[in-house]
This record gives structure tokens, C-alpha cells and sequence, in this order.
């Protein structure tokens, strides 16, 4: 098995304008992603959502600055790790991973011995 992380990126306005009733649908589609993972052939090893880009603190060249890295449309706003054995196996466990307002990036973790 191996591990990948899933990036969720979305667009953080939709959230700060997100009702509640919306809110809990997607806290309902989290819960059922995280409960469906291991029936396609993966682990949730770990997962957390991301406070807004506002909070953020960028360090570059040993300079601090306010803010995220780069400005983006989407943000990156939560993640999950999951251990699958393979890249096709994560690829499909990120296909359901609920990003409402935006997607999904795959990432192998490196592993070093």
C-alpha cells in the first residue's frame, strides 16, 4: 500500500455565503465519503479542514508575510490522506470526495528510507 494525499481546493467565497442547511449537507457528504472509503479498496488514515485563506501566513526567503502563498481562485481548504494500493485506487477514492465548489488534487507521499 501506499499513501496519497487528496487537496481539496475550492472556491472559499461559496462557503462564506453558504447557508446553513448548505453547510450541513456538506458536513452529511463528508461524513459519508469518510464512512465509504475503505469499500473502495483504500484507508482513511487522516483528514482536516483548513481555516479560510485569511488566516494565513506565508513564510518565503525567511520573510513573513499575511496571506497565502499565491492568489487563487480556489484554496486549498481541507485534505485527506488515505493509504491505497495503488494510484488508480486513490483516483478513485477522489472521485468522491465532496468538493462542492470546486475539485481535487492526487498526491503520492514520498517515502524516504
Amino acid at each position: 500500500m501506499s499513501q496519497y494525499v487528496i487537496l481539496i481546493y475550492e472556491d472559499e467565497a461559496s462557503y462564506a455565503t453558504a447557508t446553513p442547511e448548505v453547510m450541513a449537507e456538506v458536513m452529511a457528504d463528508h461524513d459519508r465519503f469518510s464512512a465509504g472509503v475503505e469499500g473502495l479498496g483504500a484507508k482513511l488514515l487522516g483528514g482536516e479542514a483548513l481555516h479560510n485563506t485569511t488566516t494565513a501566513t506565508t513564510v518565503r526567503g525567511g520573510e513573513v508575510t499575511d496571506g497565502p502563498f499565491v492568489e487563487t481562485m480556489e484554496a486549498l481548504g481541507g485534505f485527506y490522506l488515505v493509504d491505497a494500493p495503488d494510484l488508480d485506487t486513490a483516483l478513485a477514492v477522489a472521485r468522491t470526495v465532496p468538493a462542492r465548489f470546486g475539485g481535487v488534487e492526487v498526491r503520492p507521499v514520498m517515502t524516504f528510507d
